[in-house]
């Protein structure tokens, strides 16, 4: 825990997690500790943000437990789908600078795209309306190859729905958007979001999956909960789960969606409000972004999984309150210790 609380600097993004001073264990740790141990997590690094403030920046267990490496507020860890609101906010910087509309039709985009594809926009994508299958036919986490070659694998299977009509979780359609991305912006889309999103934000811990280059402190990825093995790694990229990052990373990006730095207002407002399905009613899902409260409190936030990790960024914008967990085990009941982290730092009802 910091002995004082430290400002995410909204310009500089300079984080003191570094130089600072531990303090000795409070609920919080005695909490995660516990759930470690029932859960049988080998690592856990966790970031809570108070009021613009990191208030606490903590690794708790092991990054490898062979190697008896600990786990720290530095270590890397794959973010699985929680990715998600990166490329959401990559379609939406090109809207903002109108390159693209959110309502324009994916047929535009995707060579080959059947007709009965047509009626899908860039917003049913973004909020898992569309009515694509969950997973794109081809992807094989053991093969490399392009998401258009992904992409088109689903385009003989019928849509679920009329788009509009349901929601169901399609990682199928962030292949699309990725794609998309690359189309529009004439670059590979981990290239435009380097230097569009985690570049400007100082996240420079934040990579593909897939990365080539040497990254210190990264996370050894653990299956099963009895046994704790070395979990397999996918030489496919997954825009639908796409990053490895660290808590301090997702950090400074929370404090540059606070500030409004990279992301305009109105992006910012249609990333966290509800879908309007086409009968009318809402689903508590936006853009990359889930939108369920939490103990009467408004919650934005996304949880994922992928073997050998679980992640969740949580925001509570009424009590400007975020937490940000990273841990190195998939099978991981991950509401459990958000809801009891909330529980901790969120006023009594």
């Amino acid at each position: 825990m910091l002995s004082r609380p430290c400002r995410i600097a909204s310009l500089a993004l300079v984080l003191c997690v570094s130089a600072s001073v531990r303090a000795g264990q409070d609920k919080t740790d005695d909490f995660i500790k516990a759930e470690m141990a029932r859960q049988r997590i080998p690592g856990l690094s966790l970031a809570i943000i108070k009021d613009g403030r990191m208030i606490k920046a903590q690794g708790y267990g092991f990054a490898d437990r062979d190697r008896r490496i600990p786990a720290t507020p530095e270590t890397v860890y794959k973010i699985a789908s929680v990715s998600k609101q990166f490329i959401a906010a990559g379609i939406l910087l090109l809207a903002q600078n109108g390159r693209l509309g959110l309502d324009d039709s994916i047929g535009r985009y995707l060579d080959g795209a059947p007709a009965a594809w047509n009626p899908i926009t860039i917003r049913h994508l973004l909020t898992h309306t569309s009515g694509l299958v969950r997973e794109g036919p081809a992807f094989k986490a053991s093969k490399v190859q392009s998401d258009a070659e992904v992409v088109r694998s689903a385009y003989a299977r019928p849509l679920e729905f009329p788009p509009g009509q349901k929601w169901l979780y399609s990682n199928a359609g962030y292949f699309a958007l990725a794609e998309i991305i690359r189309k529009v912006s004439g670059q590979p889309w981990t290239g435009y979001l380097a230097e569009h999103v985690f570049t400007p934000s100082g996240m420079t811990l934040t990579f593909p999956t897939n990365t080539k280059a040497e990254v210190a402190n990264r996370a050894v990825g653990y299956v099963d909960n009895d046994r704790l093995l070395v979990a397999p790694e996918w030489p496919a990229l997954r825009p639908s789960g796409a990053f490895i990052s660290t808590v301090l990373d997702l950090a400074k990006w929370d404090a540059m969606l606070d500030a409004g730095r990279i992301l305009s207002a109105d992006s910012r407002t249609q990333m966290w409000t509800p879908v309007v399905l086409s009968d009318g009613t809402t689903y508590p899902y936006g853009f990359g972004w889930q939108l369920a409260p939490l103990n009467g409190q408004p919650r934005v936030y996304h949880t994922g999984g992928m073997p050998g990790a679980r992640a969740a960024f949580v925001k509570f914008p009424k009590e400007r309150l975020t937490i940000i967990a990273l841990m190195n085990l998939d099978d991981v009941d991950i509401e459990s210790i958000v809801g009891g982290l909330a529980a901790l730092h969120l006023p009594p009802r």
